[in-house]
């Protein structure tokens, strides 16, 4: 028969499971003051106020309960939990590992341990966490949910969405299995099922920004701006410290043409994160587009400060620099961006480009060569390294860079008309007519008849014979 104190534990307990927090916290410190030796009505109100999420109330409840039962597994666990929620994943884990000590088949414990494995980024440890709370438990949601992120972020994509799947069918009815498998989807680029489960996981709990953000990151790859611009708009308005909110919006009205409301956007990102490199390199985008060179130089320089390995902002600025025909500065900007990211033949290319307006036309031709290993299939590039080896006297390799060019690319009118005018430096005259017609042909704006006066008076300035 059960005793009185253990029907009012129980009674406790139904109201701490109730929601009734406040009821059972009353009703434990009551167990408490008749019985201060107790370390169930101890741990009882350490949960109640967990659930409240009042962590250090918490904490120092389970503290005595410990110290009046060191084997009470549910006391460390508890513990461990509001130690988490306060910040300090080591004192959870240990706490976890205490509890999974003293109650080895506690599923609970192996989860909220594998989660904050998952928080100091050790994979396998929280994997391993995870997989043993299934084992325990193949009905507990937290466990394939929290498994399906860890695997999400070890880029092991087919097993996050089973994990999360199996959490929907487990319970259909929570939402973060919808926003886990949604963010998989978006990251791979699966727009429609990403905005399909960001939409169910909106209809069961519309109240996280995060989701919104995720949903209208998708909808703005998805060419749907205004839809995106809509969800950042909830997102702005459920959470307005969350900087990611106003980047992206930025980034939606950059691609709409809208650069104020843009650059607005951007501003606001810096001013919630003023450490954001890529929203000072994104709001100089803007102001690019607004013909602003100076402020962007400025914010390519403050992107490149707070993230000094921010290739693109060295690029960008480069590129500034070479409008304003500071090409020193421009070469020194590419042979950063080199240093970071020596895969990308556009730097390259910049700066062969850089070095050709400088005279250093080695330098540019070794460039040029780079960026053509790099994307062979860029006619741009062959063209500019013939007419550098032009520069340099090389007509032979400067027509075979042309002749390449129109390979790639049949329509390029300026590839001909340099090919002509090489041919015409090696005295084919019938090859250089015949290209310069095809230049005109295709539209290039230099005429024939413009192309044989220039060569004209160019060959008679020689001392060369009239042809």
């Amino acid at each position: 028969m059960r005793g009185p104190e253990d029907e009012a534990t129980k009674q406790r307990n139904l109201l701490r499971d109730k929601g009734d927090f406040d009821g059972a916290i009353a009703a434990y410190t009551e167990a408490i003051r008749l019985n201060p030796q107790n370390a169930q009505s101890y741990s009882g109100r350490g949960q109640a106020y967990r659930r409240k999420g009042e962590w250090d109330k918490a904490i120092a409840d389970c503290n005595q309960a410990i110290q009046l039962d060191p084997t009470m597994a549910e006391a460390y666990y508890t513990r461990g939990a509001c130690h988490g929620r306060s910040g300090d994943a080591d004192k959870a884990i240990a706490d976890f590992t205490a509890a999974i000590r003293l109650d080895p088949q506690r599923a609970e414990a192996h989860w909220g341990r594998g989660y904050y494995h998952w928080q100091k980024s050790d994979v396998e440890k929280a994997i391993a966490d995870y997989t043993e709370a299934i084992r325990l438990d193949p009905k507990s949601y937290e466990a394939f949910c929290g498994r399906g992120h860890v695997y999400e972020v070890n880029r092991d994509f087919d097993k996050a969405i089973a994990d999360f799947l199996e959490a929907i069918r487990l319970d259909p009815q929570r939402a973060e299995a919808y926003w886990g498998r949604g963010h998989v989807y978006e990251v791979n680029r699966d727009f429609d099922k990403a905005i399909a489960d960001f939409t169910e996981c909106i209809r069961l709990d519309p109240r996280h920004a995060e989701v919104y953000i995720g949903r209208g990151h998708a909808y703005s790859k998805n060419g749907e701006l205004d839809k995106a611009i809509a969800d950042y708009n909830e997102a702005a308005r459920l959470d307005p410290k969350q900087a990611t909110t106003y980047y992206n919006r930025g980034l939606t009205y950059g691609e709409k043409g809208d650069h104020d409301k843009a650059i607005a956007d951007f501003t606001e990102a810096i001013r919630l994160n003023p450490n954001d490199a890529e929203a000072y390199y994104s709001r100089g985008g803007a102001y690019y587009a607004k013909g602003d060179h100076d402020k962007e130089v400025a914010d390519y320089t403050e992107a490149i400060r707070f993230n000094p390995k921010l290739r693109q902002a060295f690029s960008a600025r480069a590129q500034v620099y070479m409008n304003k025909g500071e090409f020193d500065n421009a070469i020194a900007d590419f042979n950063e961006a080199t240093k970071f990211d020596p895969q990308k033949a556009e730097v390259y290319y910049g700066r062969a480009y850089a070095y050709h307006k400088t005279g250093n036309f080695d330098k540019a031709i070794a460039d040029y060569t780079e960026a053509i290993r790099l994307n062979p299939n860029d006619a741009e590039v062959y063209c500019y390294r013939g007419l550098a080896y032009g520069k340099k006297g090389d007509h032979d390799k400067a027509v075979t860079d042309y002749a390449a060019a129109i390979q790639i690319n049949p329509k390029n009118g300026y590839a001909f008309y340099g090919r002509g005018y090489s041919h015409w430096q090696k005295g084919d005259k019938a090859k250089a007519k015949a290209d310069f017609a095809q230049a005109k042909k295709l539209g290039y704006k230099v005429s024939v008849l413009q192309s044989l006066v220039h060569l004209w008076k160019k060959w008679m300035h020689l001392g060369q014979k009239k042809w």
